[in-house]
């Protein structure tokens, strides 16, 4: 009888690699839109697929000693994964949030622990002469391996969960952005983009916690079981991949995304505050009255900007200090309003919900009901009925 080559976690690592490679490759070779993002997309991708190869030549029971067989150099090569991944991750979510982005110089800052390790790995491990590399695979045992590579599995580690914890700080930038210069965001929003993240920051930061158990296990003696916490974040690797692709596959590019890299919330710029006056209120409130700009759905801060003849950032501003709420607040307050009021309207009585929403300017239900609830402290049906006891 042959002997098994893989047990069920090995299955599971290759799954991973195979599915980050295959969805890479249809990426790079049938999505057109978006060329950087794809391709920042597809190498971050390919650089998952490094990771459980890794982990399969290193530890796999008995893929380990097939490898061995094939080439001592097989070893660390895919281990370089675990610093591209990260920087590229990254990359991937600026390319999302930002217009026309493109990498710089100032980005290349993050590739400085792959280099660095790369010129240990050249020097410590692959300049040894083929035999010697082989020996030194042959006697491995990580408890006699040297302490400082644990302290550098940490770093590296670290160095991923912060870059992951950058990520979210530009979604979050984005985000903001959103809210302060459109009146329907569920189109634009990254939601999807900031589960994935979170679950990839969280995998990095169980890895962490992983590397640490083995640092007690291995430097000071303490026993641990950070076996069973390696093969957890294996499993949870694999389901987030598989998000990954299911989520991306049905995504449709971003637009309008943020101007600069240093744009942030109008009401924390300090110095490029626009100056408002009382007369621009007044103007606002007639406008929004008599005009009522906020049943277009696709109304937009530059749009009601320009029917104001204002400076965008000066409307901004003016929303957010003296009405005291961003854009998408207050150009929704008015459609409640405006919903609350064809509700209770007799001349509105045959009319279903879904046309009242549109009316209004509302696109999505869920949105409706939600920002509807959060003003009256019922829903648009209950409220109708309430109305016409």
């Amino acid at each position: 009888m042959g002997s098994v080559i893989f047990n069920t976690h090995d299955v599971v690592l290759l799954m991973t690699a195979y599915q980050c490679i295959l969805f890479a490759i249809l990426l790079l070779t049938i999505r057109r839109e978006g060329r950087l993002t794809n391709i920042l997309l597809a190498l971050f991708l390919l650089q998952h697929a490094a990771i459980p190869l890794d982990i399969l030549i290193s530890f796999g029971l008995e893929f380990r000693h097939i490898a061995l067989e094939w080439s001592p150099n097989l070893f660390y090569v895919f281990g370089f994964g675990y610093w591209l991944e990260a920087p590229l991750l990254l990359w991937y979510t600026r390319s999302l949030v930002y217009k026309d982005y493109a990498l710089s110089r100032r980005d290349l800052i993050y590739l400085i622990p792959f280099f660095a390790y790369l010129l240990h790995q050249l020097l410590f491990y692959y300049g040894l002469e083929f035999a010697e590399k082989k020996s030194i695979q042959e006697s491995y045992d990580l408890y006699l391996a040297p302490h400082y590579m644990t302290y550098v599995t940490i770093f590296r580690d670290l160095f991923r969960f912060v870059l992951g914890g950058m990520c979210l700080v530009e979604i979050r930038r984005f985000s903001k952005h959103l809210l302060h210069n459109y009146s329907d965001i569920e189109k634009r929003e990254l939601t999807w983009l900031k589960l994935l993240v979170i679950g990839f920051t969280a995998i990095r930061g169980w890895s962490v916690l992983v590397v640490f158990l083995v640092m007690l296990a291995v430097v000071f003696g303490i026993e641990t079981n950070f076996d069973v916490m390696g093969l957890l974040g294996n499993y949870v690797t694999f389901i987030l991949i598989s998000m990954l692709i299911f989520f991306s596959l049905s995504y449709s590019s971003v637009g309008d995304g943020v101007d600069s890299r240093e744009s942030e919330a109008p009401e924390k710029d300090e110095a490029a505050k626009e100056k408002f006056k009382a007369e621009h209120i007044a103007a606002l409130t007639d406008h929004m009255a008599q005009q009522k700009p906020y049943l277009e759905s696709a109304l937009t801060l530059e749009k009601l900007a320009l029917q104001l003849q204002l400076p965008p950032r000066t409307l901004s501003n003016m929303i957010n200090r003296h009405f005291e709420c961003h854009f998408f607040e207050f150009i929704n307050s008015y459609r409640i309003e405006e919903a609350k009021r064809l509700l209770t309207d007799a001349a509105c009585a045959n009319k279903n919900m879904l046309n009242i929403m549109y009316d209004v300017g509302f696109n999505s239900k869920a949105t409706f009901n939600t920002l509807f609830k959060k003003k009256t402290g019922m829903t648009p049906s209950e409220y109708r009925k309430q109305a016409a006891q």
